[in-house]
């Protein structure tokens, strides 16, 4: 009886903890763009005790409620991990400082501003090793293009399905809205697609992870991304799995990430 009465008390424990986490939708304000952004928070209960914080950016089409959406148990797993889960609404910018659209700034936004209001309104970790952030097609591209240009704020990134060469898709997902037509502004998208900011890594330096299934329209785009990180001698994880480019892929692919986030998260690595 008392056995029973052990396990019992031990499943309304875990229970509890479970659903011991705060959703807040908030409107952060963005100097660069302006504008107010809507950003999810998803966070531990206890927010006393600094906790790793993982930014997730979503896909074209989406906003601060795709990742939500698609993870449901986004606030238990914020709970079990002790992980601070933040989804900005990026609209269809691809994380870019626009040079043509003033109103589109999202590198700045995300890498300085969110960060910074993050880190001032919740317990963080605030240095790089508490620091991660992927997202899924547009906002793969997104977390590796910023991770790989702001190494001191990010201390891991990952992608899943990401468009981590933009170039072959030059009339898609109102690329050409931020960075103007291709056919006249090569240089521009060649300085903008993550493939080509490999040259500033170094070994060691940024945790990578990133993945594709194999009926995916950006698979060959990330086995190229793959293959030239193993040319430069850069230590990465990359998965290839059965999927194609949908939230059922990114629902299980997600899991994988943030299990690779939390075993950086605990290692002891210079700041």
């Amino acid at each position: 009886m008392k056995l029973k009465l052990s396990i019992l008390a031990l499943f309304i424990l875990v229970a509890i903890s479970v659903k011991g986490a705060v959703v807040d939708t908030l409107a952060v304000y963005s100097e660069a763009m302006k504008k107010n952004v809507q950003v999810v928070v998803v966070s531990p209960e206890n927010n006393h005790v600094p906790k790793p914080v993982v930014y997730l950016l979503h896909g074209y089409g989406g906003n601060q409620n795709t990742w939500p959406n698609i993870k449901k148990d986004l606030s238990q797993t914020a709970t079990q991990d002790s992980i601070i889960f933040v989804c900005p609404n990026g609209e269809n910018s691809w994380y870019w400082d626009s040079p043509f659209n003033k109103e589109s700034q999202f590198e700045t936004f995300i890498s300085k501003e969110l960060v910074s209001y993050v880190d001032k309104n919740f317990s963080t970790r605030d240095d790089r090793t508490g620091r991660a952030i992927t997202g899924l097609s547009m906002g793969g591209h997104g977390a590796l293009w910023l991770a790989i240009r702001h190494q001191d704020i990010f201390g891991a990134a990952g992608s899943t399905s990401g468009g981590v060469d933009i170039r072959p898709f030059p009339d898609n997902w109102d690329m050409k809205k931020q960075l103007g037509e291709y056919i006249n502004n090569k240089e521009i998208w060649d300085n903008h697609t993550v493939i080509n900011q490999i040259n500033k890594l170094q070994d060691g330096k940024l945790a990578i992870i990133f993945d594709c299934g194999f009926k995916d329209f950006f698979f060959e785009v990330n086995n190229n991304l793959h293959n030239t990180l193993l040319k430069q001698g850069i230590a990465h994880d990359y998965i290839v799995r059965p999927g194609e480019h949908n939230s059922q892929y990114w629902g299980n692919s997600i899991d994988y990430q943030i299990l690779f986030f939390k075993k950086f998260f605990q290692k002891k690595l210079p700041k």
